[in-house]
C-alpha cells in the first residue's frame, strides 16, 4: 500500500540530543505527525564504532518503516548520519531520508574573520564523511576542530532523575569552558573566531552556556533549520506534505528508561507528561 501524507515523519537520534532537530521541524512543519526514537539503551553514539552505529541506524529505520509506516526518516544525529546514511538510502530507496551535518558551510557564509571553531564528537570528526566536507571548503576558511568527549552525555544528564542537577551542570558548563578554550580566542576582531558550529545535536541545548563563554559578538551555527527545510522540499517534491490544518501528534520512543526522554520533551519541547514510552529494537 502507498504511503499516505497522513503518515507520521520519523526521526530518530542515540539519545535525546536530536530533540533540537525535532524542534525545528515541528516549526517547520506544524501539521505533520513525528515518532521520535532515542535508542538510549545504546548511547552516546559518539563514542561507539562505525559498524555498531551502522547496525543500530538500520534496525531502527526498519523497525519505523515496519511499525509505524512512516513516510519519512530524519536521521538527528551526526554520527549516524556520518556512518550509516549512504547505505541507508541505498537500502530504503523509496524513503526519503535526511541526515544531518556540522554546519560547516552555513558558518563559511556567517563568517567576517574567516575564522571557525568546531565542537563535535570523536565520532563525526573522524568520519570519511566529515573529512570530505572538510575538504571540500579548504581555502574558503579557517576551521579549528575540538572533539568534545563526554559533553553530549553530560548534556544528556541534566534531565536524569539520578543525578545532581546542580553538579551536573556544573560538569557541562566545565566542558563547554574546556572546549572553548583549546579553541583559541573569540570574537569579531581580525584573528578571532566569530563563528562556533555546534557540530552535534546535543550542544543545542548547552547553547546558553557556550554563549556565556564565547561572547555576544560570536555566531552560533547548528543544523535544526537547515535540516527541517530540506525535510519539507522532500515532502513537497513526493507529494507526501500533511495537509493544512491536520491536527500535529507526537510519540515519543526510547530503547532506554523513557523517564529521561519524557523530562527532555517536557524541558525542551513542552511534551505532556506520559508522552514517552519504551521499545525494544533488537539487531536482526
Amino acid at each position: 500500500m502507498p504511503v499516505q501524507p497522513g503518515a507520521p515523519v520519523g526521526v530518530f537520534d542515540s539519545g535525546i540530543g536530536g530533540l533540537s532537530v525535532l524542534r525545528a521541524l515541528q516549526a517547520e512543519l506544524p501539521h505533520e505527525r513525528f515518532v521520535y526514537l532515542a535508542d538510549t539503551a545504546h548511547a552516546p553514539y559518539g563514542e561507539r564504532g562505525d559498524a555498531f552505529v551502522a547496525a543500530r541506524t538500520h534496525a531502527i529505520a526498519d523497525h519505523l518503516q515496519a511499525v509505524h509506516g512512516i513516510k519519512a526518516l530524519v536521521v538527528a544525529c551526526n554520527t549516524a548520519t556520518a556512518a550509516a546514511i549512504h547505505e541507508l538510502r541505498a537500502r530504503h530507496p523509496a524513503l526519503p531520508v535526511v541526515g544531518v551535518e556540522p554546519a560547516l558551510k552555513p558558518a563559511v557564509t556567517a563568517t567576517r574573520t574567516g575564522r571557525i571553531g568546531v565542537m563535535a564528537t570523536r565520532g563525526t570528526l573522524a568520519s570519511a564523511k566529515f573529512g570530505r566536507l572538510l575538504a571540500s571548503l579548504q581555502g574558503q576558511a579557517e576551521f579549528l576542530i575540538q572533539p568534545c568527549p563526554g559533553l553530549a552525555l553530560a548534556i544528556e544528564g541534566l534531565v536524569a532523575s539520578d543525578v545532581d542537577a546542580a553538579a551536573q551542570a556544573a560538569r557541562v558548563e566545565a566542558l563547554c569552558a574546556d572546549a572553548v578554550a583549546a579553541l583559541g580566542s573569540f570574537g569579531d576582531a581580525p584573528g578571532q573566531i566569530d563563528t562556533l558550529v555546534l557540530g552535534c545535536t546535543h550542544y543545542v541545548f548547552a547553547e546558553p552556556v557556550l554563549r556565556r563563554l564565547v561572547g555576544p559578538a560570536v555566531q552560533l551555527v547548528e543544523t535544526g533549520a537547515p535540516v527541517a527545510r530540506q525535510a519539507r522540499r522532500l515532502l513537497a517534491q513526493a507529494g507526501l506534505l500533511a495537509a493544512d490544518g491536520a491536527p500535529p501528534a507526537l510519540a515519543l520512543l526510547a530503547t532506554g528508561d523513557p523517564r529521561q526522554l519524557q523530562a527532555a520533551a517536557a524541558r525542551w519541547l513542552a511534551a505532556p507528561a506520559g508522552t514517552a514510552q519504551a521499545v525494544e529494537v533488537p539487531l536482526p
